[in-house]
């Protein structure tokens, strides 16, 4: 796992990962199911992840690291976790199991209190890896890791990890602090989980903020029924001519092939999968991917 630090770190921000991301959370939902995604309903425990100088270091990190396989649903793996100088936070070796040999760096045997974050990316990598869920592009497969790790409700710790201020600029993975914080107010919405008392991490809970806001204006793009005025308008003239707009919207116009009948498909704002209702007034769609009921006004 990639780790950002000291500093002069330089930590990017915003959204640069958005499209993976979304196309990470629909891969998740196609290979686990609605109902897999939901067995995810409770996070990693803050007190799971507790880790302190008064804990012997190796009964400690293996006590985490189990209690992280547990989080998992991983209940036929054992992770062996060792520590050395190493650039990365931590690295897994991916094999058939039930035995998995994660490396950690040294300096969380005293920096304890990221241990848990670390963990939750590596054992992540072992639930993909079990699930033969897996991007081909080596940095696009990184990013599904940590939005995974965030979905099934142990990344939170990996934003709580981000630290920036005039003594530490530190973040653990491949996602920015409000990519983290959009994934896991997807995660929220879906759940009805509130991750925001968890964060130790003043940056962490903005990140938080600012990925929430992005994710609640996904439930108010056209053609749902939720979409604010300037976004209907432009739905509006953009449905007469029966042309995608410009500037990236994300719905697209189609005509009937046995009529001449217009449909619209858009993203569903929960999981992503693309849905394609006819353009006729108010009505209700529901998503055959996470089975999530929408109001539209198409």
């Amino acid at each position: 796992m990639e780790e950002n630090g000291g500093p002069g770190a330089i930590i990017e921000h915003g959204f640069p990962h958005l499209a993976v991301v979304r196309a990470s959370i629909t891969a998740l939902f196609r290979r686990m199911s609605a109902d897999g995604i939901r067995a995810y309903a409770t996070s990693f425990s803050p007190a799971d992840a507790a880790f302190d100088a008064s804990d012997d270091l190796h009964l400690g990190a293996q006590r985490v690291a189990s209690a992280m396989v547990r989080a998992l649903r991983l209940p036929d793996a054992r992770m062996v976790v060792a520590f050395r100088p190493m650039e990365e936070a931590a690295t897994v070796e991916l094999t058939a199991g039930p035995e998995y040999f994660i490396e950690v760096n040294d300096r969380f045997r005293t920096h304890r209190r990221d241990l848990a974050a670390a963990l939750s990316h590596e054992v992540t990598h072992v639930l993909l890896h079990r699930l033969e869920l897996a991007f081909s592009d080596p940095v696009e497969n990184e990013i599904l890791t940590d939005t995974a790790a965030a979905y099934l409700g142990a990344g939170w710790l990996l934003l709580d990890a981000y630290r920036e201020d005039a003594l530490t600029h530190q973040r653990f993975g491949y996602l920015t602090p409000e990519e983290f914080g959009y994934v896991l107010a997807k995660r929220a919405a879906l759940l009805s989980e509130d991750p925001s008392p968890w964060f130790t991490s003043p940056q962490a809970y903005e990140a938080y903020v600012r990925g929430s806001a992005l994710a609640a204006r996904d439930h108010r793009r056209a053609p749902l029924a939720a979409a604010g005025p300037l976004a209907r308008r432009r739905y509006a003239r953009a449905r007469r001519t029966g042309a995608t707009p410009p500037g990236g919207s994300e719905y697209r116009f189609e005509r009937e092939a046995s009529g001449p009948g217009l449909r619209v498909s858009f993203p569903c704002p929960v999981c992503g999968q693309r849905l394609r209702v006819p353009v006729g007034g108010r009505l209700r769609a529901r998503c055959g991917l996470c089975r999530t009921v929408l109001e539209c006004d198409t």
